[in-house]
């Protein structure tokens, strides 16, 4: 029996193995353009669970709020809301005893301006210079210079085409440049030779770089097929029911500490700067399902002295809006349950937009709060300067700015893909989610049909979308934490350094997922990796 995954074959007898179905535009390109601005990744988004992993219950929470008179026990708690009588969006209902047989038969699920090299090669900040963790002394230096590497890894792929090795996990990645290498020198015979070559080497229940090498080859195809320019928006032709997607969200939450690491850096750094006030507004610009604020909401019920009075603004994102299954109202009930079992004030201000299009009018900002602003995951959708002239990223910054926040948090992907070229771009995307990958293999079965759903409706957007869409359809467009640094202090923004018991906090949340996790702390900011490579950076502004 054969059924098809992601155009790929799943047969009983043997793995799943790489075909491409008959017409890949019947299979998943028939639709319109993508606009820019918006997401439909739910990597992207928050990624949240309704019900939190008994990993972040950390006994050395319950120290920290006598320095600064916020619980910060409940702070850095990620699940307030499985004990608390809240509207529970979805249950988490996943069967972790799936047989093989039943992966094998699933059905049809899914599927500007010159790059800075020179720059990132020579910068004296150590933010764009450096996208590795560094080491103590005596340890082999593992400083990032995203030039020098991507000029070997070009010159070693020239000599590795001319032998053409057999497809194996071990010289997976090679192949895959040399494909990317061939159609970005518009060599279309070499890269469907070598596209031919590859096949049999990816899989979606494989290693972790033969499962990554099958979306990326599919991305790849993909550009050729229709030059990007509907792939995005097409891809959303297979998102699975709403109570799928947030229960695949859930899982990713659960396995990978990413959002939790967001979560928590963002509130400390939050209740930090609000600590002393009585009324505060959170402009959230992608509140998702709200996850991060029950946690808050809570810590800050049991401030001494009482609590303050919290307005949150939620702006919307498309993937949140599928998985609630419906628009913000939900939302704001589950707000409410959580205001009248902790006994704190809370208001909240829908606001249902996406990102890009939200106004100073639409945030109506009272005189008297303490504003805090968050972007979680979110403000590299928001274009610049390289896909529009009037530069849309950095005119939010100075918006914002310009309303005088107490304090303004930023997650992001530690990843160098917004203005490179293809190559160089196709290069960075493949050592950033080799990483990602990884991380998941160690907390999943690679036969669990969890896993793929995870991978392929959580991540899979996002791959094919930084390789086959160009211009305004390219909208993951991520940049390094030195970038992002440029650009607040352009705005006049200034470093607010995460709190250090926070970051310990942290740490130690680590460890019960991994030794392979690290965590490097650079100017007051934090960086979340694997390996010997970093993937999602926290910071503050004010």
């Amino acid at each position: 029996m054969e059924t098809h995954y992601f155009g790929y074959t799943a047969s009983s007898q043997a793995d799943l193995s790489y075909s491409y179905p008959n017409s890949m535009n019947s299979l998943v390109f028939e639709s319109t353009k993508f606009g820019s601005g918006t997401s439909h990744s739910p990597f992207s988004t928050h990624l949240e669970a309704e019900v939190v992993s008994s990993r972040d219950n950390l006994s050395e929470f319950t120290t920290f709020f006598s320095r600064s008179s916020v619980d910060h026990h409940n702070l850095l708690h990620s699940s307030p809301v499985a004990s608390s009588p809240v509207p529970a969006l979805l249950p988490y209902e996943t069967n972790y005893d799936v047989e093989r047989q039943t992966l094998l038969e699933l059905e049809n699920a899914l599927m500007g301006p010159d790059y800075e090299v020179e720059e990132v090669a020579s910068s004296e900040d150590p933010f764009i210079n450096e996208n590795r963790p560094s080491q103590s002394s005596g340890s082999i230096s593992r400083q990032w210079n995203q030039s020098s590497h991507w000029s070997n890894q070009i010159v070693h792929q020239e000599k590795f085409e001319q032998e053409l090795p057999c497809p194996s996990p071990s010289n997976l990645k090679q192949l895959l440049i040399g494909c990317a290498k061939a159609l970005s020198d518009n060599n279309l015979a070499e890269f469907h030779k070598l596209v031919e070559h590859v096949r049999p080497g990816v899989s979606i229940s494989g290693e972790p770089i033969q499962r990554l090498g099958a979306y990326m080859l599919e991305g790849l195809v993909a550009r050729t097929e229709l030059s990007g320019t509907k792939i995005y928006r097409a891809l959303r032709c297979n998102q699975p029911e709403s109570k799928d997607l947030l229960s695949y969200m859930h899982i990713l939450y659960d396995i990978c500490p990413y959002l939790k690491f967001g979560y928590m850096a963002a509130n400390g750094a939050i209740a930090e700067a609000c600590k002393s006030e009585d009324q505060i507004h959170i402009v959230d610009f992608q509140i998702a399902q709200g996850t991060q604020w029950m946690t808050l909401l809570q810590a800050l019920a049991a401030r001494p002295g009482g609590p303050p009075h919290v307005r949150i603004t939620g702006i919307d994102d498309p993937v949140s809006k599928h998985a609630r299954g419906s628009g913000l109202e939900l939302l704001g009930k589950r707000l409410a349950a959580v205001s009248e079992k902790f006994r704190i004030p809370v208001e909240f201000h829908p606001v249902p937009v996406f990102a890009p299009d939200v106004t100073l009018e639409m945030l109506q900002i009272r005189a008297g709060e303490a504003l805090a602003v968050n972007f979680p995951l979110q403000l590299h959708h928001t274009p610049d300067e390289s896909v529009d002239v009037t530069n849309p990223r950095d005119g939010l910054l100075r918006m914002i700015r310009s309303l005088n926040p107490k304090v303004v948090t930023l997650v992001e992907q530690e990843s160098n893909t917004n203005t490179a070229p293809f190559l160089p771009r196709f290069i960075e995307a493949l050592d950033f989610y080799s990483a990602m990958f990884e991380s998941i293999d160690e907390m999943m079965e690679r036969d669990r049909k969890e896993r793929i759903n995870v991978e392929q409706h959580c991540l899979a957007r996002d791959i094919v979308n930084i390789i086959a869409c160009e211009e305004k359809e390219r909208v993951e467009r991520h940049e390094l934490l030195g970038k992002w640094r440029a650009r607040f202090m352009m705005a006049g923004f200034r470093p607010f350094p995460l709190n250090s018991y926070v970051n310990s906090v942290i740490r130690e949340l680590l460890k019960s997922y991994s030794e392979n996790y690290t965590l490097v702390e650079r100017d007051g900011a934090m960086l979340l990796g694997w390996k010997r490579r970093n993937l999602v950076s926290a910071s503050a502004w004010n």
